[in-house]
């Protein structure tokens, strides 16, 4: 494709186009009779089992999305983003987090430079000095050994992480490495988040990790300085070298602040915030809390996907099929949202951090280029673990708007339950859901079978189910650190092969920049009325009023405060 090409206007696209109008004359009742379609979009690969064929789609369809991402140059594009090309053009970056999780003998350069030794020169000083903390050999400022870990970031430095580690909590083997540790982590700059991480803990006990690339993002570091006055009021400056440490690049910063900059852990700027939970952004406290032999399982597993999303064909490369489908229901079908409904309790943070992944990644209005798109990308991620969700937005799901969702099953539950005399066990109830919702959706109910079954005249269009709702089907062997890692990097590539067909930057995140600048504004103005009375001045009439009422209200404030901590 020319540069100032958009896919749009390529042949794959309009035939498409024009495809669609055969699809919606189908419905999956039918399209689900035909075995060897169903055969056709099913695929394996090391022990993750993907089912789309609920999906509106037919063998031709998929065919033609072949073809689309033929012409949006795909293969060509995920080469580029595996040889460290700045295929982040607005910030003239690399983009490789495949490197964070690659073997030590794999090379993968940047700028002409093989960054694998770099990771493992990072990853080999996390394992060293987690050792360390969680054998006792590195203790607190009165020798107490270091339990607990608050580790604070905002965005890709929390929401990854918070996913990772709330997935091996209960993870039988990951258990028995935290015994007698806990991690907490620190991302809203509300002070009620501040007040529930340090609830129950001890300053003597606790090790802050700092995470911020720059060391100056404004959320995390105002939460940096309030644990770190946390500490010193209770043991004294001189406690903060041995309690806090920063995942940082700016080592000039961070001894500023108290840390020894030897206790800084680094990261790249071929990495983006979303894409760092592999990086010492996730691997540092996730390793303080279960082992870096736990952790590395996790990479491993994320690194089993990178290399078949590099090297396997489209029709069996399952990253590639995730996009391309999510490609044809935003694009093609009309469906701008996509449910993450995973049938495991231990994933209920997997849609919040997909939800980031996805939305920041693809959230954008122009081409890679700058010309405005003429269609739909990006989608409105949200989800909630099953059965939970089931009792909550599922109604509108199966009679409201048409959702196309991804359902996510476990086939060994981590904490399994069997009690005698029941039916089923827990988790077989859980998964009789886990297969029953996709059919739903795709057969829905008729009003001839609602007759048959002798239902009311009245209550039949309340009971009818439309169907045709499309939904694909993840199975994993198991929930450990190992397939941990291959779901996140499904669904890391699976973002990036949407970005790459809908020819759009999914590694910028410029969005985020405008009501942070117009933050600080309200910032400065919030000082000058509570330190020197100043009126609220150069905001329109609606922030004027808002900003007036909330100063007024809370006049109680002293203009100069004396420090204060949560108090729970």
């Amino acid at each position: 494709m020319a540069s100032t090409t958009l896919i749009c206007d390529t042949q794959p696209w309009k035939d498409l186009k024009a495809h669609t109008e055969d699809i919606k004359k189908t419905h999956l009742r039918d399209l689900m009779n035909d075995k060897e379609r169903c055969e056709w979009m099913m695929v394996e690969f090391d022990g993750m089992f993907l089912d789309y064929s609920r999906q509106c789609a037919t063998l031709e369809t998929m065919d033609k999305l072949y073809k689309l991402a033929e012409a949006a140059s795909l293969k060509q594009q995920i080469n580029r983003m595996y040889g460290g090309e700045h295929i982040n053009s607005t910030e003239n970056r690399s983009v490789l987090h495949v490197a964070l999780r690659a073997p030590r003998d794999v090379v993968i350069n940047s700028d002409g430079k093989n960054v694998v030794p770099d990771v493992w020169n990072v990853l080999d000083k996390i394992k060293d000095f987690s050792e360390k903390v969680r054998n006792g050999s590195w203790v607190g400022a009165t020798g107490k050994p270091l339990k607990d870990v608050i580790a604070i970031g905002i965005g890709g430095s929390f929401l990854g992480p918070l996913f990772v580690h709330t997935a091996l909590q209960t993870d039988p083997e990951a258990v028995e490495f935290a015994k007698g540790r806990q991690l907490r982590f620190l991302a809203n700059v509300d002070p009620i988040d501040v007040a529930r991480n340090i609830a129950g803990l001890n300053p003597e006990t606790t090790l802050v990790v700092v995470v911020s690339k720059t060391f100056t993002t404004a959320e995390t570091m105002l939460n940096a300085r309030t644990l770190r006055e946390w500490i010193s009021s209770a043991l004294g400056p001189s406690a903060v070298a041995k309690h806090m440490v920063a995942v940082s690049t700016n080592l000039t910063l961070v001894e500023k602040f108290g840390i020894d900059p030897n206790n800084a852990f680094a990261f790249w700027d071929w990495v983006g915030g979303r894409y760092s939970v592999c990086s010492a952004v996730g691997v540092l406290p996730l390793s303080l809390q279960y082992g870096f032999s736990i952790v590395e399982k996790f990479l491993k597993g994320a690194s089993s996907i990178d290399e078949h999303f590099r090297s396997a064909p489209f029709e069996k490369n399952i990253p590639v099929l995730l996009g391309l489908l999510s490609v044809w229901n935003v694009s093609f079908l009309g469906y701008p949202a996509r449910a993450i409904l995973p049938y495991s309790q231990a994933l209920e943070k997997f849609a919040p951090h997909i939800q980031q992944v996805s939305m920041e990644s693809n959230g954008k209005g122009v081409s890679i280029d700058g010309v405005p798109l003429p269609y739909e990308a990006g989608e409105i991620d949200f989800g909630e673990p099953g059965t939970n969700g089931q009792h909550s937005f599922y109604q509108l799901i199966h009679q409201g708007r048409v959702i196309p969702c991804d359902f996510i099953g476990i086939v060994k539950s981590q904490q399994p339950v069997y009690l005698k005399g029941e039916v089923v066990s827990n988790h077989d109830e859980l998964m009789s859901n886990f297969f029953a919702q996709p059919d739903a959706l795709a057969y829905g109910k008729t009003a001839e079978q609602l007759l048959k079954e002798n239902v009311s005249q009245h209550l039949i269009p309340h009971k009818t189910f439309s169907g045709n709702r499309p939904s694909l089907s993840l199975l994993l062997p198991s929930l450990n650190a190992y397939n941990i890692g291959q779901l996140l990097a499904s669904y890391e590539h699976r973002v990036a092969v949407e970005g790459f067909v809908w020819g759009i930057n999914s590694f910028d995140q410029w969005g985020v920049e405008l009501g942070k600048s117009l933050a600080t504004r309200v910032r400065k103005q919030l000082n000058a009325s509570r330190t020197k009375s100043e009126p609220v001045e150069g905001f329109n009439f609606s922030t004027t009023t808002l900003l007036t009422r909330y100063l007024q209200a809370s006049s109680d404030i002293p203009a100069e405060p004396p420090t204060l901590l949560p108090r729970i």
